[in-house]
């Protein structure tokens, strides 16, 4: 972990923030270097590629570290995407909010600030979001395999990499995925020509662009309920006019359209959401034809809009092979013994009848809230039964309940006793343990068998049937370590889908499982929002140029948007907003500048952070010069695009593919990001302010006077 030297008299939980997010920093953007943890007392490393999995290895055992974590995981759960922002955003912002504190900015003024600022960012990037639609009306296969085989990402959309674009070989037929420009740019005033968005084109704002600029910035920012209102700090009026809409936002989300830009195919989506990582992007592309088509087979679902079912969407893991091998299969594959290859060949070739068990299929198993009988004895009036254990009894009772209705396969979400599961195969009955179970709820649907809690609930009604079971046999043919082989299960009308993943280092597993869903969880957010972001960092670009542009504008009268955050709008605090707010606004997007010069750094595009913020500050200023930061990034997007913005790109490509960037999940996590700062910051001020401090004598203040 990143050591820092703390100052005991200032925001310690500030510090630490800042401290624990500097270890995330080689996780942001495309291009990751991943970490071994080792444990000091017993000697063992894990090796992790992602914010999660390093938060899950460190000691969290601090109220901060607690917080942090807490956070990260809301996010990841939510969203499976956004991990390593909202880490980022979090540091970087701590450090802004002790900056603040330092030039003795009230903490009352930095809270509205900040909230004003952040809340006025996202109002803004709407701005840059791109419609999705009708994808599903321009898949072909072969075209998305060799798209996906040559296609190289770019990193960023105007900070692109000149030797990255260089390395791109042929020409990508990307035809639909060139901008249809509209004859209006964003800052809402007509142009003459499309010309206005040509690379060579010279962009001159005009007073009525620099007047439009003027009004939107003025608008009313969209604030929600703010977690944190149990401060004297913090303290706001319930009755503010800020408060009574805290969704505005996401109505601006669904009326706002864009018009510049469409996303009409998957392949570009895809393309576009994979952020590096085409390999596993490609799987989830396909996994998503594939369950496209299977909804298409089944009888009147053509006319019903298709949803990708992510809950349908599994994965199986093969360790120690090569990545190649790494495929995408419609059913469920599941792991059995080897000493069940008999049992499952002869189930090959007859009709199959299924139960499905939830929890565990075991003797001593009772489900959650069983209340075990008390002060009953059971007495046994002859000895004969002694020679059968109680298990041996159990199991043999099940088996006749499996004679009694015909039953080739049972499916268990939890364990299995292998007692039982030895007598079945000498039955040629299969019995699968550790089914997912939401597997399991897909073959019910399909099989119509009914879950049961335990074996003894079976009747006829319970049993399903119509599924098939077949080995599963990957090109290798390899075996589990633990002697185990796999097995698919399939039946019709099922849309379920499993993403094979095979990793020839069996520590870098896990590291693929992650990214595969994070490229899922981005395709599925984008599908159902459909909209996304221009992707590549351009909304955070849009951010750090908006906020310095908001600084400089005049606080006027009535266009107090984050009064509602001070209690009393005629005290000295009110007043001196007009002076901090430049300040606090500056500070708020110092932490978008950090993220975007770490991002250029970590891709080895520039040999210091230093000399990526330079690069940065340059693209700043040019934008803030414009007049209207969203025409500048669009203007860059189309030299990209044209394959003219670098002078190093070959003249034979005719357009590099655009990125893009899902909607919630990134706003969520800057949010997130917010608000825990915001929520230390509190803990922090309540714990130096408290009434112990009132008592101090005045020499011993150094400075500070406690009003």
């Amino acid at each position: 972990m990143a050591c820092r030297v703390m100052n005991k008299r200032r925001h310690i939980g500030l510090q630490q923030l800042s401290s624990f997010a500097q270890t995330g920093r080689t996780f942001l953007g495309p291009v990751k270097s991943s970490k071994f943890i080792i444990d000091e007392e017993c000697h063992q490393s894990v090796f992790i590629s992602s914010t999660v999995r390093l938060l899950e290895s460190l000691d969290m055992t601090s109220a901060v570290g607690q917080l942090l974590n807490e956070a990260v995981q809301a996010q990841n759960s939510t969203y499976r995407t956004g991990a390593t922002t909202l880490l980022f955003l979090a540091g970087a912002w701590s450090s802004a909010v002790e900056e603040c504190l330092h030039l003795g900015v009230p903490i009352s003024i930095i809270v509205s600030v900040m909230s004003e600022g952040l809340n006025s960012c996202c109002e803004e990037v709407l701005s840059l979001q791109v419609p999705v639609h009708d994808i599903f009306d321009h898949m072909d296969s072969m075209e998305a395999v060799s798209e996906f085989e040559t296609v190289s990402v770019s990193l960023c959309p105007f900070l692109q990499d000149p030797s990255g674009a260089s390395s791109i070989q042929e020409k990508h037929n990307l035809k639909d995925m060139a901008p249809h420009l509209s004859p209006h740019n964003l800052c809402g005033r007509p142009v003459k020509s499309l010309e206005f968005f040509k690379p060579q084109a010279n962009i001159e704002a005009t007073e009525n662009t620099s007047q439009a600029l003027k009004t939107s910035l003025r608008a009313d920012t969209c604030f929600r309920k703010s977690v944190l209102i149990h401060s004297r700090h913090l303290n706001r009026t319930a009755t503010s006019q800020w408060l009574q809409k805290p969704d505005r936002f996401l109505e601006l989300c669904g009326d706002t359209t864009f018009q510049t830009y469409r996303c009409h195919d998957l392949v570009e989506l895809a393309t576009g959401l994979s952020h590096g990582d085409a390999s596993s992007m490609k799987l989830v592309e396909e996994a998503v034809r594939l369950q496209h088509q299977s909804a298409c087979m089944q009888p009147g679902n053509c006319v019903v809009p298709f949803v990708f079912d992510i809950s349908r969407l599994f994965t199986f893991c093969l360790p120690g092979l090569p990545e190649a091998l790494s495929c995408v299969c419609p059913g469920y594959i599941t792991l059995v013994s080897t000493s069940s290859a008999a049992v499952v060949q002869e189930l090959q070739s007859q009709p199959i009848r299924v139960i499905l068990i939830q929890g565990d299929l075991t003797k001593s198993y009772r489900h959650l809230g069983f209340n075990k009988s008390t002060n009953i004895k059971t007495v046994l009036d002859s000895m004969d039964l002694q020679e059968d254990s109680s298990e041996e009894v159990w199991a043999k009772h099940v088996l006749q309940l499996l004679f009694q209705f015909s039953v080739n396969l049972v499916l268990v979400e939890g364990d299995v006793s292998e007692h039982l599961a030895e007598k079945c195969r000498h039955s040629n009955r299969l019995v699968v343990g550790s089914v997912n179970g939401r597997a399991i709820q897909a073959l019910a649907e399909a099989t119509g068998a009914v879950q049961v809690a335990y074996i003894t609930q079976v009747n006829e009604d319970c049993v399903g049937s119509g599924i098939s079971v077949t080995l599963w046999k990957n090109p290798l043919d390899a075996v589990d370590r633990s002697n185990r082989m796999a097995v698919l299960l399939k039946t019709e009308g099922i849309n379920v889908i499993t993403a094979v993943l095979a990793s020839p280092v069996s520590a870098q597993m896990q590291t693929k499982e992650d990214r595969f869903w994070t490229c899922a969880y981005r395709v599925y957010h984008a599908l159902k929002e459909e909209k996304v972001f221009l992707g590549g960092s351009a909304v955070e670009f849009l951010c750090l140029s908006h906020l310095h542009i908001l600084a400089e504008q005049p606080l006027h009268k009535g266009d107090h948007a984050c009064l509602g955050w001070l209690h009393d709008t005629s005290s000295w605090l009110a007043s001196s907003l007009a002076v901090y707010r430049p300040t606090v606004l500056k500070c708020l997007a110092s932490g978008w500048h950090k993220y975007l010069s770490v991002l250029l750094y970590n891709t080895a595009t520039y040999s210091s952070e230093l000399e990526a913020s330079t690069f940065i500050q340059q693209h700043l200023q040019n934008a803030i010069d414009s007049g209207c930061p969203s025409s500048y990034i669009l203007k860059e997007y189309n030299k990209l695009n044209s394959g003219i913005f670098n002078s190093d790109i070959s003249n034979t490509v005719e357009h590099i593919p655009r990125v893009y960037d899902v909607l919630t999940p990134k706003i969520e996590a800057w949010r997130r990001a917010l608000d825990l700062v915001l929520l230390v910051l509190q803990t922090d001020s309540e714990i130096i302010t408290g009434s112990g401090h009132a008592q101090i004598k005045s020499q011993k203040l150094e400075g500070f006077l406690f009003l």
